[in-house]
């Protein structure tokens, strides 16, 4: 492959084309416009994979990733509504209600007389009476949670974002508190600082792996990142931070500050939790349930302000609905289903979710025990690899699920997560229709492809050479 030689005429055009793309996308294109969305993704990703090929310089790359998610700051996120949530949780955790105690339809609010009753048999049956910390609620509070409640996409359950989540919502809210396109621009600017964290992790990690620093910009510059992180304000962008700081520290030997960074990526999201395996013989014992103390530490320092019984029973029904109840976009679930519903007349997800679950666990102590290289620089590929059959075992793979398999990625030679990544917005078909009716035939390719490649790399003979290793 050529040497970079510099920047060129050629990545100027190709950024001018990133740059219409993002534009399109971020202010002219509705989620339920699939064919339209999808044809500006193509134009993003054509144009990322020509800059990667035309070797666009590093420092060049790094300066256009962060412009290019600057074109995404005024707006409000253009393919998701989960931000409605989060400025509804944010609105309670600022006024000191615990956003984990009550579901949103159990609020007396504005223009509802009595808690609204819920349309679903998955809730519980509802209290006549509105929750007993909802005078804590100021009069404006609840005007906000009134506009908010018909614009929420689960008003059924509990919230299920952690504590990191919470107090990001909450700053927010106290910030801009009348103002949706305020709140979303302090969440992206949170977001856009864990972004520019993770470009310094990567530029000093991958060189000191002995690998290409270059590969940050696999990450940086994927459209799909680009568009759920930045665009969509999914959190995913700051586990990635997180995770890659703990690998950092890990990496230095600070056994107690990496602790601390994977309890706060947990309580962010809860999957980080399965890098622990993987530590052990990393570690050592010793070092290793010094980690997992801090680690613990952290998480029960930040879950504090939360704590009550209904954090516990809530969270945990909220979690059982995930693995029970929740399916979209899943690969291999999909073939079990009609295998299910043929041997018994019904959906059988509430057995075969906890049971995929149950192989990953499984399989990750396994893959921690049989793992060959225990070094740090081969860490992200396992975790890579653990992560994957997670999510392809799992019931449900939302698109912004797959940003952090392509940050791990840029560590190791597959590039079977960079191609998900663009076949995974094929699932935004599934918004054309008020039902979010997936089209299975978009879903059979997408994994098509995905699993195609993935085979093929675990079986391709391993680099012969450094040189290749760095690509």
């Amino acid at each position: 492959m050529p040497q970079s030689t510099g920047l060129r005429p050629v990545h100027g055009l190709l950024l001018l084309v990133s740059a219409v793309a993002y534009a399109a996308l971020a202010y002219t294109v509705p989620r339920q416009h699939f064919w339209l969305l999808l044809g500006w993704m193509v134009v993003a990703f054509s144009a990322y994979a020509a800059l990667w090929y035309s070797r666009l310089p590093l420092k060049a790359g790094l300066v256009a990733a962060l412009l290019l998610r600057l074109l995404w700051l005024p707006t409000l996120p253009p393919f998701s509504d989960d931000y409605h949530r989060f400025r509804w949780d944010g609105l309670l955790v600022a006024a000191g209600v615990n956003p984990y105690q009550f579901r949103p339809d159990e609020f007396t609010l504005p223009g509802n007389p009595a808690p609204i009753q819920a349309k679903t048999g998955l809730a519980d049956t509802l209290s006549p009476v509105p929750p007993s910390s909802q005078h804590l609620l100021s009069a404006a509070a609840q005007n906000e949670l009134a506009a908010e409640y018909p614009l929420l996409n689960s008003p059924h359950y509990n919230s299920v974002y952690p504590p990191v989540c919470q107090a990001v919502f909450a700053a927010a809210v106290r910030v801009f508190p009348m103002s949706a396109v305020g709140f979303t621009l302090l969440l992206r600017l949170v977001l856009l600082l864990a972004e520019l964290v993770t470009a310094g992790l990567l530029w000093r990690l991958l060189p000191a792996f002995g690998q290409d620093g270059r590969r940050a910009l696999l990450y940086l510059l994927n459209p799909l990142v680009v568009v759920e992180l930045t665009g969509n304000l999914h959190f995913e962008a700051l586990v990635v931070c997180l995770l890659l700081l703990m690998l950092w520290l890990l990496w230095r030997g600070r056994v107690v500050l990496a602790g601390t960074a994977l309890g706060l990526a947990v309580a962010t999201k809860f999957l980080p939790l399965l890098v622990l395996p993987l530590l052990v013989r990393r570690l050592g014992w010793q070092r290793w349930l010094l980690f997992s103390v801090v680690t613990g530490v952290t998480l029960l320092a930040v879950f504090v302000p939360f704590l009550s019984w209904e954090l516990f029973t809530n969270i945990g029904k909220s979690l059982n609905l995930y693995f029970r109840s929740f399916e979209f976009n899943a690969s291999f679930y999909y073939l079990l289903r009609p295998v299910g519903q043929w041997l018994t007349g019904y959906n059988e997800i509430a057995r075969i979710g906890p049971a995929l679950a149950l192989i990953t666990a499984v399989s990750g102590l396994l893959l921690a025990a049989r793992e060959p290289q225990r070094t740090w620089p081969m860490l992200p590929r396992t975790l890579l690899l653990l992560l994957t059959l997670y999510y392809l075992l799992a019931t449900t793979v939302h698109p912004w699920y797959i940003t952090p398999l392509v940050a791990l990625s840029v560590f190791s030679s597959y590039r079977y997560a960079l191609a998900w990544s663009g076949m995974a917005v094929l699932s935004y078909a599934a918004y054309q229709t008020s039902a979010y009716t997936e089209n299975l035939w978009l879903v059979g390719l997408e994994y098509t492809v995905v699993l195609g490649l993935l085979l093929w790399e675990l079986t391709r003979p391993a680099p012969k050479s450094a040189a290749d290793l760095r690509r």
